[in-house]
């Protein structure tokens, strides 16, 4: 062939090859768009390196579809106040926000609106504890009364504590058992450990014999990281758990200083349900959030770096099985467990007119939020959202069971 016909074809050759790989190039641009279809809008992330992959586009749409079927029968009927998320691995599947922080003020309720989680709290108390015994500062089997001498029960421990085996007595019911009781002083944590030693208040039972939720221990709980830390809970809560994190919209109510800027709690759009003496009261509640947060928080406890797996995995098993029965309790965390072998974790929440549900379901990396102010228990419905990642054996319409 002579050197220029060889030439020209090696010229056209050349040519023809480059306009394909020009083609190829948004062919190709286009490809990974498609891999990756999550805008970052949907992302959460922690500073912890995590061992997961984002969901397909598929799956991210079939989810969508059943959970906002959820919501729209669910929470729509009862003119819902408040914020829903469900997540998986970190990326935003569904969120709604609707209502108001403040019916009169016509605040609305927005992805950063910060609302009143209740018990949800005592999850994040417990995971402070967790990460002080991770740091070698308290111990699980240590007694209270080692940190907080003026604590009357001997045999107390944190754990019990920790997994409401403590039998300690309520202190909503101090008013029924405390005579000349003033029902307009604001009481303290330190109040509680007060009137426990002060009156020599009775145990409700013995020690680590039986499962008697109580919000007093959560309130010890927060003296005892106050002691240990040397610092305020809202304090050491900001240096253990939210600041690293990120949780930006998240924190303790101060009752003396944020009664008139936090979201308000509600009976109806008309009726404020106010403040009472056990307002103050923190540890077993005061914490505000809001799910992005929370969803966060969540993704972090699949991150050995952030808490050990052998301390995540004595708070996620069962404590009280004097009675045969589906429900049980952690550190923290309250379960589901059938005989089918099947788990799930959650915690709820109520305080005035606040109802929230936290269900972490940690097969499947999913998490599902739902937190109210103003007052409906279709918040605790939440759960029921689980059978669309699992078979767990809660019903839904069959349009909502798509898997």
């Amino acid at each position: 062939m002579p050197k220029t016909i060889t030439a020209v074809f090696l010229l056209v050759a050349f040519l023809f090859q480059s306009c394909k790989k020009e083609q190829e190039k948004p062919l190709l641009a286009e490809a990974l768009e498609v891999k990756k279809p999550i805008h970052d809008s949907l992302l959460l992330s922690i500073p912890f390196p995590l061992n997961s992959s984002y969901p397909s586009e598929d799956y991210m749409l079939q989810k969508k579809i059943a959970i906002s079927n959820f919501y729209t029968k669910t929470f729509e009927p009862v003119d819902f106040s408040g914020s829903f998320l469900v997540a998986k691995n970190g990326v935003i599947l569904y969120e709604k926000y609707r209502g108001f922080e403040n019916f009169e003020k016509k605040i609305p309720v927005t992805s950063t609106s910060s609302l009143h989680v209740a018990s949800i709290s005592k999850v994040i108390t417990a995971t402070a504890i967790l990460k002080l015994v991770q740091d070698n500062q308290v111990q699980l089997d240590q007694t209270v009364q080692s940190i907080l001498p003026d604590f009357p029960y001997e045999k107390t421990t944190i754990r019990t504590l920790l997994n409401h085996r403590s039998g300690l007595p309520h202190y909503s019911r101090f008013p029924e058992t405390i005579k000349g009781w003033n029902s307009k002083k604001v009481l303290t944590n330190h109040d509680v450990l007060d009137y426990l030693k002060r009156y020599k208040l009775a145990l409700v039972f013995k020690n680590d014999t039986k499962f008697n939720y109580c919000n007093t221990n959560y309130v010890m709980l927060a003296l005892i990281i106050e002691k240990v830390t040397q610092k305020s809970y809202a304090e050491a809560l900001n240096t253990l758990i939210f600041e690293p994190l990120k949780m930006k919209n998240t924190f303790v109510f101060d009752y003396l200083n944020q009664k008139n800027d936090v979201s308000q709690s509600y009976k109806s759009t008309k009726v404020n349900y106010g403040w009472d003496q056990f307002d103050a009261l923190y540890g077993d509640k005061n914490i505000y959030t809001n799910p992005r947060d929370l969803a966060t928080f969540d993704l972090a406890t699949y991150s050995s770096e952030f808490l050990r797996k052998d301390l995540w995995e004595e708070a996620l098993k069962g404590y009280s099985y004097e009675k045969r029965g589906v429900r049980n309790y952690g550190l923290g965390i309250r379960m589901n467990e059938w005989e089918t072998g099947q788990h799930l974790h959650y915690h709820n929440g109520w305080w005035h007119g606040s109802t929230s549900s936290y269900v972490t379901i940690k097969k499947d990396t999913v998490v599902i939020i739902g937190i109210s102010n103003k007052y409906t228990q279709k918040t605790y419905q939440s759960i029921k959202l689980s059978r669309l990642f699992g078979d767990y054996p809660y019903e839904l319409d069959s349009q909502n069971v798509e898997q």
